[in-house]
């Protein structure tokens, strides 16, 4: 099933539930501006709210993933009010802070040219999947400008001390020092992305759907605590609060009988026994 968010973002479907949201500006390689910022926060939130969604992919349409910031709209807001600067920043950083925080597990599907902001996107991602091609580059003091609001999210995935290098530099590196520096997860060939991308996607729609929106809480908890009495009771909660759910219990049933857990039934399973079950 595919439908549109809106002619910036193309948000398509499978019967799994998995969403893939495509940045649609694919002559000025996916570069940010507002209406695309506005159309993916309104995806963005409408996943969240969904409780059929299983996993998102974010994919770039055309030659590359995402250039970042559109120039055009950067110069034009040289002409802003300071009132309608920080308006229009606050969106974009809402809506990477949407995408980091959502509560289901996210994907980038990399390939071609990523710059700047996109380079926010991937970041901001649970997991990324590169193209062998794919070029990166944090480029804004190139123009003067700085990474601002996707430095929270690329200093997670690549450490203060990378950071510092290629935020400074504005300097272009490959996939390969990509993945060496924790920006993306996994390299393939450009022909192979998508059946990647489609093989973690079977990974993810194995593991608890709730679990995992556990476990996107419980990371950055433990990562910003120290280790002490108050994360000990925090995570020890944590663990007894989730093995008493639903889930849970059939998680360890099915684990104990060796079988399958029922989420990983196909939706048309499920659909088929609730019709049954209401018959009887």
């Amino acid at each position: 099933m595919s439908k549109t968010t809106g002619t910036r973002v193309l948000r398509s479907s499978d019967e799994f539930g998995n969403v893939t949201l495509t940045l649609n500006r694919p002559e000025v390689h996916n570069a940010f501006d507002p209406e695309m910022v506005r159309e993916l926060t309104v995806a963005l939130e409408s996943i969240r709210d969904d409780g059929d969604v299983r996993a998102v992919v974010i994919a770039g349409a055309g030659k590359s993933f995402c250039a970042g910031a559109d120039i055009g709209h950067m110069r034009a807001s040289a002409k802003f009010t300071p009132a309608q600067n920080r308006k229009n920043a606050a969106e974009s950083a809402r809506m990477f802070h949407l995408l980091y925080t959502l509560d289901k597990p996210t994907i980038a599907a990399v390939h071609g040219a990523v710059r700047g902001g996109g380079c926010g996107i991937v970041s901001a991602c649970d997991i990324a999947i590169a193209a062998r091609t794919a070029t990166f580059r944090l480029s804004e003091v190139k123009i003067g400008i700085i990474p601002s609001m996707i430095s929270p999210y690329v200093i997670a995935a690549i450490g203060q001390r990378h950071a510092r290098r290629y935020m400074l530099s504005g300097e272009e590196f490959d996939c390969a020092e990509a993945w060496r520096i924790g920006l993306v997860h996994e390299l393939v060939e450009e022909e192979h992305l998508i059946p990647c991308v489609g093989e973690m996607l079977g990974q993810l729609y194995s593991s608890g759907p709730k679990a995992m929106q556990a476990v996107k809480q419980m990371i950055p908890l433990s990562a910003h605590s120290l280790i002490g009495p108050d994360i000990v009771r925090k995570t020890a909660e944590g663990i007894a609060e989730i093995r008493a759910t639903p889930e849970a219990q059939e998680g360890l049933g099915a684990f104990l009988e060796k079988r399958k857990p029922k989420w990983t039934e196909a939706p048309k399973a499920k659909a088929a026994a609730k019709k049954s079950a209401k018959k009887r």
